[in-house]
């Protein structure tokens, strides 16, 4: 088959590659319909994680189930299917509390920008949908195996209620999914930073009520003149900087609370400070596979469409081009067909 492998900084290549066989009687494997190129996988593009050896890349998928294990008994062949990032039992008390991505027995999936995936603990990390999506529903339906998914929790943990404020730190596509998360929770007011024409439209589109183009101090100020000087309810922290916590952690008012999703890096945050701001803060990996069942009956029923962050869609032999143009922000995000 044809698979993604990245072998140093801005070194990708598709190549053939072994296709994936059932290993554990937990196992299934999935041809794939659909993934893309994921603002994570830039940190290892762009050589700020290291490579040590060349590996296959990518970890967002839809498909359908070609093969299953012996103890498999939720999804069968045929089915079409959407599962996270990473696979969990779903069955674990963490799981059960609603954090798959700290599931016991938890197992990163890698792999997926190719032809064929191995998805392990398929039982409790797949979801099929109701019937065979069709086409147009395929791109949104892609964005629940992680970024929708993640704009959703980061959404959650600021606990956005009907009625409140809610800022947007970062125009990506977790950014972007964020403010269709807060409008289908029911903020009233969604503030989008943002300095991008393109995405402050499809931000608008989505449900933001106001675009601040400021960053760092100018754009706190500038939250706080847009909410009488207090700041808002949540704040959803989608970029995983420094400048960008910060900024997030000051436009909340106090009693406010801030989802921060982006991979931390250098992030650091003084405990005084934050203890003075009676601000609260929760964030990590998103248990995308707690919404799945929601998300995926939202985007069938026509509630949402973010499959529309992706402004690219490229066949899979042409990642490095995917991942090149998200690299110089000419893409929000890479859809990759195989």
């Amino acid at each position: 088959m044809r698979a993604t492998i990245i072998h140093a900084p801005g070194d990708i290549r598709v190549e053939n590659a072994p296709e994936p066989t059932i290993t554990a009687p937990t196992d299934a494997v999935i041809r794939t319909v659909a993934t893309c190129v994921c603002g994570s996988d830039l940190w290892s593009y762009r050589g700020v994680l290291p490579i040590a050896e060349p590996w296959a890349i990518g970890h967002e998928y839809v498909g359908v189930v070609e093969e299953v294990g012996s103890e498999v008994s939720t999804v069968r062949p045929g089915q079409f299917v959407i599962g996270s990032f990473v696979a969990s039992d779903n069955t674990c008390p963490n799981c059960r509390a609603g954090y798959q991505t700290s599931c016991l027995h938890a197992q990163q999936v890698n792999g997926a920008q190719a032809e064929y995936v191995r998805i392990p603990i398929a039982d409790g990390t797949l979801v099929a949908t109701p019937e065979q999506p069709d086409e147009e529903l395929i791109p949104s339906l892609l964005t629940l195996s992680d970024v929708m998914g993640t704009g959703w929790y980061a959404a959650r943990a600021a606990e956005i209620r009907p009625g409140s404020t809610a800022v947007v730190v970062g125009d990506g596509a977790v950014g972007l999914s964020g403010v269709i998360a807060a409008k289908e929770l029911g903020a009233e007011r969604i503030i989008a930073m943002s300095r991008h024409e393109s995405r402050q439209k499809l931000a608008l589109e989505f449900g933001a009520t106001d675009i601040v183009t400021e960053r760092g101090e100018e754009g706190v100020a500038r939250v706080k003149e847009l909410t009488n000087g207090v700041g808002a309810d949540s704040v959803l922290e989608c970029v995983g900087t420094q400048e960008s916590m910060r900024q997030g952690l000051q436009s909340a008012r106090p009693g406010g609370n801030v989802g921060f999703v982006g991979f931390p890096h250098g992030t650091q945050i003084d405990g005084q400070e934050l203890f003075f701001s009676h601000v609260g803060l929760r964030g990590g990996l998103a248990p995308v596979r707690s919404y799945l069942p929601d998300l995926i009956q939202r985007v069938f029923d026509g509630r949402i469409n973010p499959g529309k962050v992706f402004d690219l869609s490229l066949p899979l032999d042409q990642a490095a081009e995917g991942y090149k143009a998200m690299d110089q922000r000419r893409a929000i995000k890479t859809l990759l067909r195989p």
